[in-house]
């Protein structure tokens, strides 16, 4: 399996990582406003601050990963350079990363001008293809 492979698994599992550090923050019984997972969209809805932000960029990653995906197969379908897909790939990765700190830390502009990143190398990949 190639790299860039392994980074779209990356893609799939990071929006899980993302809510459960709201999850796990939220520790203790449901009547204190602990998770809840026998109504877990009902927790959601109630979350405020940088818990709310960590769902919204889950949503957000959930969103991303399809796109990313077919991206990296198209590219390799096609035939086009391996290690250049392994680099875009492993940036796109990062630029999540990014991405899910700027997120939770609020940083709306910063955060939005990097999502574009995460487009365009999605774009380039399928550029790729072409």
């Amino acid at each position: 399996m190639t790299i860039a492979n392994w980074c779209v698994v990356a893609a799939a599992v990071l929006p899980i990582l993302t809510v459960g550090m709201a999850k796990a923050s939220s520790r203790g019984s449901r009547k204190n406003g602990g998770y809840d997972n026998n109504n877990p969209r009902q927790w959601e809805e109630k979350l405020q601050g940088w818990k709310q932000r960590a769902v919204a960029a889950q949503n957000n990653g959930f969103e991303a990963l399809p796109l990313f995906a077919a991206a990296v197969l198209m590219a390799q379908q096609a035939h086009a350079d391996q290690s250049r897909i392994d680099q875009l790939a492993l940036g796109f990765i990062v630029v999540r990363l990014v991405y899910v700190a700027l997120y939770l830390k609020d940083l709306a502009t910063l955060r939005s001008l990097v999502w574009a990143i995460g487009l365009g190398i999605s774009i380039t990949l399928v550029a790729m293809a072409a």
